[in-house]
């Protein structure tokens, strides 16, 4: 595999994390615009670890990911007295207080950034994010699951036959915070360079776009969306200046003819259907 092709398929791993981040969160009917600074925690605390106090780079992560749970916990509880809009505006103004908070943190390097990590290879990212994908379907498939979509379609009844919806909400805005820590700490040590602006708003538009271009209903949703995002750009080079139209056109055609993503529940359910009857 060439250099090019093996940077595309790291990137792709990474929003695939990210994307599974906002997954998590939205399976209990929160979206969240602020994973952004989910990540930059992970990115910028791992260098720290790995650079300045020599850690190993997995439990950097781990570290990492612990951190930035709970603090996406402490986000997390406030968070349950706002819902819609008003849920993503507040998770999108912490995100935008995260990035300046590091851009005046000059023990991080402030806006000039922060270097010095190891570079990794593809496999290791393929690693973590094949990794947790797979934990992802297999908790998809247990009662925890069952339990965090009953929270997304419709709270009270959830909270009427004994849920506890508080518990549930706060606990997957914690481990969507983690995998986003996880997505920040690869990045980080994949382009051995980070700054603030690596960590705006726009990422965190990746993040969900991924998520629903993919579909919002199942963890590998997030893997096409992740793919479809990062390869179709490039497979539209040869258009020149139009790819970036070209590519918006036809995620906005996709959405329009399948609003709930390129794949769902229903449509894994007909093609299993359709292959045990054959």
């Amino acid at each position: 595999m060439s250099t090019y092709y093996a940077s595309l398929f790291a990137e792709a791993g990474i929003l695939l994390l990210g994307a599974l981040s906002v997954y998590i969160i939205l399976a209990t009917g929160q979206l969240s615009l602020g994973n952004a600074a989910f990540m930059a925690i992970g990115a910028y605390l791992s260098s720290y670890l790995t650079v300045e106090l020599g850690m190993p780079l997995t439990p950097a992560l781990i570290v990492s990911a612990i951190a930035a749970g709970i603090i996406g916990v402490i986000v997390g509880f406030p968070a349950l007295r706002l819902k819609g809009i008003y849920l993503a505006m507040a998770t999108l103004g912490f995100g935008e207080m995260m990035r300046s908070f590091f851009i005046n943190f000059p023990a991080m390097g402030g806006s000039g950034g922060f270097h010095g990590m190891g570079h990794i290879s593809v496999g290791y990212i393929w690693g973590w994010a094949g990794g947790i994908l797979v934990v992802l379907i297999l908790v998809e498939r247990s009662r925890v699951w069952l339990e965090m979509q009953a929270v997304h379609d419709d709270e009270t009844a959830a909270g009427l036959v004994g849920l506890n919806t508080v518990a549930i909400k706060v606990g997957a805005f914690g481990i969507g915070a983690a995998v986003a820590a996880i997505s920040g700490g690869l990045f980080a040590h994949h382009h051995v360079y980070i700054e603030p602006a690596n960590f705006g708003f726009e990422r965190s538009i990746d993040f969900v776009l991924a998520t629903i271009l993919g579909g919002s209903t199942l963890g590998l949703g997030s893997l096409i969306g992740a793919i479809l995002l990062v390869f179709l750009p490039e497979f539209l080079r040869p258009i020149a200046d139009w790819r970036l139209a070209a590519f918006g056109t036809l995620l906005i055609l996709v959405l329009l003819v399948r609003r709930q993503g390129i794949i769902d529940r229903t449509l894994l359910r007909g093609l299993t259907f359709r292959k045990a009857a054959s």
